[in-house]
């Protein structure tokens, strides 16, 4: 008897959650199968019966990072306020959503850095193509709201493109000192998130007289 596709859906979620755990630990190149299964406390065959191979959990696992990381931030991008007021809260939502599902984040940076090493067939390489697209496009939201903040006076008259690169690379860089702290909750994340980005879009000097 197949299992219930809401069984299903919730053994997909446990493999995705355990693979970008071991992914982060270990890399692309350094996880195996028998590594991934072991932490879902499942057999290799529960594995292959959702996915084909370690390359298709990486891309199931890309994708449900952007797809979290999307969802966060996007609402804020047509928020109230000037555009500078949607970019600080769309950063802040950005930073928490790494900061609550780091392992996902980081599989994301793997595939940005190219650090993905496989023999990839050609239904492989045209969903990288996809979610690499879904990744520009998710760029391109900060990338436009520098642009909106530009026009509407908020943010200074700078490189819009240059601007949103250094934001989103800082932002993303936070990926390499974070680490849960125990006894850490949403309301301790969400003023740590501020803090960054306020210093990230305030920056550090005074206002000049």
């Amino acid at each position: 008897m197949s299992a219930t596709p809401e069984v299903a859906a919730d053994a997909r979620a446990k493999i995705l959650d355990a693979a970008a755990e071991a992914f982060m630990r270990t890399g692309f190149a350094g996880t195996t199968i028998d590594d991934i299964a072991r932490d879902v406390r499942a057999t290799k065959g529960l594995i292959y019966y959702h996915f084909r191979s370690k390359f298709d959990i990486f891309l199931a696992v890309y994708g449900e990072g952007m797809r979290r990381v999307r969802e966060r931030v996007e609402p804020h991008s047509t928020g109230a306020g000037t555009a500078r007021d949607r970019l600080v809260a769309m950063s802040i939502a950005h930073l928490l959503n790494l900061m609550e599902a780091l392992a996902y984040h980081h599989v994301v940076h793997q595939a940005v850095r190219g650090e993905v090493s496989a023999a990839l067939k050609a239904r492989q390489i045209e969903a990288l193509k996809d979610l690499n697209r879904l990744r520009r496009d998710y760029e391109q939201m900060f990338h436009s709201a520098v642009v909106a903040g530009i026009e509407d006076g908020s943010l200074r008259p700078v490189d819009a493109g240059l601007a949103a690169r250094v934001l989103l690379s800082n932002l993303n860089a936070v990926d390499m000192w974070y680490r849960r702290i125990d006894g850490q909750n949403a309301d301790d994340l969400h003023d740590l998130a501020v803090q960054i980005v306020d210093l990230l879009v305030g920056g550090l000097a005074t206002p000049l007289p």
